[in-house]
């Protein structure tokens, strides 16, 4: 998966560059549409991986999971239940599935980065708004909103599988 998101985030940046060079040759309306939604791409792509960079770099896969933020509150079990986290968490991709791995790592250090990847995911979902303010250049507002939703909501979903996943590895550690 790293490979596609880094392959996917130099493309968009490509593209980006050169349908505004395009743009600004043309003028084509649908060619500045084209870029802004390659920058749009890049941006979101990049900034997936500057953040997942930046929280490697500052926590190592250490995090202490028994705080008070990392613990599953019971409120949340019954919107994992009603949400059907348990039958879908499979169907999304992992950045780096060998952080996961049993084989490689202990449970309690599967544990610290599930932390770290659920911290990873929540910046993301707030960073996912930052385009809108796009919309104050080039219009279109309800665009950049729903592109900004739609990419939050994708993230909240890793978020919650990471929430749903800590209590029954630490279940693991315990025995």
């Amino acid at each position: 998966m790293k490979k596609i998101i880094i392959t996917i985030a130099i493309l968009s940046v490509i593209c980006t560059a050169v349908c505004f060079f395009l743009y600004e040759e043309s003028g084509s309306k649908a060619i500045l549409a084209a870029a802004i939604t390659f920058l749009t791409t890049a941006y979101h792509f990049l900034m997936r991986l500057a953040v997942g960079f930046m929280f490697d770099r500052i926590m190592a896969n250490k995090a202490d999971y028994t705080k008070r933020w990392y613990q599953c509150k019971a409120w949340e079990k019954k919107i994992y239940k009603r949400l059907n986290v348990k039958h879908w968490k499979r169907l999304l991709p992992t950045y780096d599935t060998s952080l996961f791995d049993p084989k490689k790592h202990s449970w309690d250090e599967i544990a610290q980065a599930s932390c770290q990847a659920e911290l990873v995911h929540e910046t993301i979902v707030l960073l996912s708004f930052i385009p809108i303010v796009f919309s104050i250049r080039f219009g279109a507002v309800m665009v950049f909103i729903i592109t900004s939703v739609l990419a939050a909501l994708f993230d909240l979903a890793f978020v919650m599988i990471q929430r749903y996943n800590r209590p029954r590895i630490i279940r693991l550690i315990g025995r």
